[in-house]
């Protein structure tokens, strides 16, 4: 078996040819030209280098560094952006501005800056163990380093009385208003439910909370079940939970089944946009279209959504109904949540029209009668 060799960036210093090991988290390319800079860098000629696709090795003091990318983000044109799409395109743009100031970690990521703070522990969480000197985007970095800050603090979710703190690369549950509908609504079963698509494990938790004898939760990406296993462990869950690197559903059945999925169905850039972003839907229409062979009789399915979609035009309700319909399922309720975020209340946000207006809900669903026959015969039981 071959691997890829690691893409590099090159640069000159001091007459003479530089390279790194690139890193970036969004599976962007290596800049194809780098220039080395330091304090004496105008923002305004760091501004024109990035436009050109130049990036920038900082050799200055780190605080600085910081207040570079700051003006850097104020010389970027703003505008409303009408769609969604406008949106999405706007924000590409910034990223990749943004993303021109470099930074060069050693091989025990060491930041030698000016003023850096030890960012070891955070990179080893992100990256894994360091082995050569690498370059990665001081905006990552950030990211990174904010990333550890959430896992040591942790966000607290008042349905479990704890903190759930999530890992580098898997997206943190401070949409409360989500996890409330699933502490709140009311159960079919307590014996078997399984979690698809579980990120910090918070829902999974939520579940054994509420006394549910096995929770089984799934995840794709191995982040994702490292650090639900991580949390559900560390609430004392571990006994009564398991966490599968599967796409979508574990084997058997159980008579009750969570998902919440991403809730737009867009291209994700990185792989925190993974949560957000579904293209084409395929994990809700996947979930929905395969539901029914995983439920017991009279089970329901959860499915966790925002109508978000729904109000910047890129998914009707009628495509869900119809899913709905398409899959042999039946709704036997649904519960509603307003979003309590920042950017539902904060007038000038990206696409605020959509967002004060948005709802949030938990629909319950069964399999009809007749779907229920068709499926039960050579299915896999729990």
């Amino acid at each position: 078996m071959t691997t890829s060799a690691p893409q590099l960036v090159s640069w000159t210093e001091a007459g003479q040819p530089r390279t790194a090991q690139w890193r970036s988290a969004n599976g962007a390319l290596p800049p194809t030209s780098t220039v080395t800079v330091d304090d004496s860098l105008s923002a305004d000629h760091a501004y024109r280098l990035a436009k050109r696709g130049v990036a920038m090795l900082w050799r200055g003091d780190f605080q600085n560094a910081r207040q570079l990318l700051r003006a850097l983000d104020r010389r970027i044109p703003t505008t409303p952006a009408p769609t969604f799409q406008a949106h999405r395109q706007d924000q590409a743009r910034r990223a990749r501005v943004l993303a021109t100031v470099l930074v060069l970690l050693d091989s025990d990521y060491t930041l030698d800056l000016r003023r850096a703070p030890n960012v070891r522990e955070a990179c080893n969480e992100a990256y894994g163990e360091a082995t050569t000197l690498s370059a990665t985007p001081l905006r990552e970095l950030l990211g990174v380093v904010g990333a550890h800050e959430w896992r040591r603090s942790g966000v607290h979710i008042p349905a479990l009385g704890a903190r759930i703190r999530p890992h580098y690369g898997v997206f943190a549950p401070i949409r409360g208003e989500y996890v409330r509908l699933v502490a709140e609504a009311p159960l079919p079963a307590r014996t078997v439910a399984f979690d698809i698509g579980t990120g910090t494990g918070v829902l999974a938790a939520v579940l054994a909370r509420r006394g549910v004898a096995r929770v089984i939760a799934t995840d794709v990406d191995r982040r994702a079940v490292v650090c639900a296993q991580e949390n559900l462990d560390a609430l004392g869950y571990g006994a009564r939970t398991e966490v599968q690197r599967v796409d979508l559903f574990p084997r058997g059945r159980a008579p009750l089944v969570v998902c919440n999925p991403p809730w737009l169905p867009a291209r994700p850039t990185s792989s925190l946009e993974r949560a957000v972003y579904d293209p084409g839907s395929r994990m809700l229409y996947g979930f929905l279209d395969r539901l029914g062979k995983h439920l017991t009789k009279d089970g329901e399915g959860w499915l966790i959504l925002s109508d978000l979609a729904e109000r910047l035009g890129l998914r009707s309700r009628a495509n869900l109904m119809n899913a709905f319909e398409r899959a042999g399922l039946e709704v036997v309720g649904r519960s509603t949540a307003t979003p309590q975020h920042a950017r539902a209340s904060t007038v000038d946000a990206p696409l605020h029209s959509a967002r004060v207006a948005e709802v949030t809900s938990l629909w319950r669903v069964r399999m009809k009668v007749d779907a229920q026959r068709s499926t039960t015969s050579g299915c896999l039981k729990a």
